[in-house]
């Protein structure tokens, strides 16, 4: 078993509230991605967990075991840097085995064990050679090899792609994945990439000045985020905001925003959570906005500002009002910029927020 139980952790650098009264539970097996801007105490999280940060208070426990207080050598655990921190002087074989020297594992083991690890990260042709010999994906999967080896009960990644170039990445994304999907291994990893966390994680804990501000799936965080933060921090380009106020219209309950009128899914619920005077925040998925040239029912009226191709379809930053919007679109769709087009927010995917907090509002 290697469940992982955080309890009400704090940690301060003087001033600094790093980590503030954090809980959280990892399931065993579970692949947990900590995601957050720079400073959030994802990081320090994670070190806490090693062990290599002494805590103000709380309690960690892996599987059965509290160890809270033990050192990192003792909490069965293996870690993967930013950097490769692969030993330069070694061949890939004595990088992946240090650890099991260190341990006392017999030679023959320590082949076995190496030369399974390196046919699981299909490294195993490499094993002669030096790192210097190899390219950066190489080294970060004998880096990973060095870790998974020791058999740890959790394994923890701190940004270990951020070094790799844009399609190394990508590939090594992949290539976690499926390890993971071989090891089962419960693993805890931190990125400020949300790519990464959203194609990586079982379950993602975003964080914000030391507080994991919500955790749940990334189907879930992407389509219901749990504020404004959580909706402009996740996806590329981010969550649309449009102020907006409740009003009831010929007996219909609808928010007016951007000089038009939506009716979003399920609003009659969230009258009484909105603010007294109406105003709610509108968040919308850019490709969750249909264009047309013509006026649709309700619709909004805007004006393209820019229009950018990237790739397989169109992103387009257009005004409605006084708001400004990121909406994208087919190839197919032609518009110039300055022309007047008219947008239909998809009422099944808008989310409403409150206007002084930026917490959801639930539907």
């Amino acid at each position: 078993m290697a469940k992982i139980i955080l309890a009400n952790l704090r940690k301060t650098y003087g001033s600094v509230v790093a980590i503030k009264d954090l809980s959280l539970e990892v399931l065993d097996g579970e692949f947990l991605v900590f995601l957050g801007p720079s400073g959030c105490g994802k990081t320090t999280t994670l070190r806490a967990l090693a062990g290599l940060e002494v805590l103000d208070r709380g309690r960690i426990v892996i599987g059965e075991r509290d160890v809270s207080t033990l050192p990192p050598g003792k909490r069965r655990i293996a870690m993967v840097f930013q950097s490769y921190a692969v030993f330069p002087h070694m061949r890939v074989f004595d990088n992946v085995a240090f650890g099991l020297r260190m341990r006392g594992i017999p030679g023959d083991e320590q082949r076995r064990r190496v030369e399974e690890v390196a046919a699981l990260l299909e490294i195993a042709d490499l094993l002669d050679r030096y790192p210097a010999q190899l390219s950066g994906g190489q080294r970060q999967r004998v880096a990973v090899a060095r870790a998974i080896v020791m058999r740890p009960d959790v394994l923890l990644m701190d940004e270990p792609l951020s070094n790799l170039d844009a399609l190394l990445r990508l590939h090594m994304r992949a290539e976690l994945k499926r390890l993971h999907r071989e090891t089962r291994s419960t693993t805890v990893y931190v990125t400020h990439d949300q790519v990464e966390a959203l194609s990586l994680g079982d379950r993602i804990a975003v964080m914000k000045e030391g507080e994991i501000v919500q955790c749940d799936t990334p189907a879930r965080i992407y389509d219901a985020p749990a504020s404004r933060f959580v909706g402009s921090f996740i996806g590329s380009p981010p969550m649309n905001f449009l102020t907006g106020t409740l009003r009831t219209v010929e007996g219909r309950l609808v928010v007016e925003v951007a000089g038009g009128r939506v009716a979003p899914s399920g609003i009659e619920r969230t009258v009484s959570r909105a603010r007294g005077d109406g105003t709610v925040i509108v968040g919308i998925r850019p490709e969750h906005i249909d264009l047309a040239l013509a006026p649709a029912p309700e619709s909004i009226v805007a004006r393209v500002v820019v229009m950018e191709p990237i790739g397989p379809q169109k992103l387009l930053t257009v005004r409605a009002g006084e708001e400004t919007l990121k909406v994208t679109a087919s190839l197919e769709f032609h518009a110039e910029e300055g022309q007047q087009i008219w947008l239909r927010l998809n009422p099944a995917r808008i989310r409403l927020m409150d206007a002084a907090t930026g917490a959801a509002i639930p539907a």
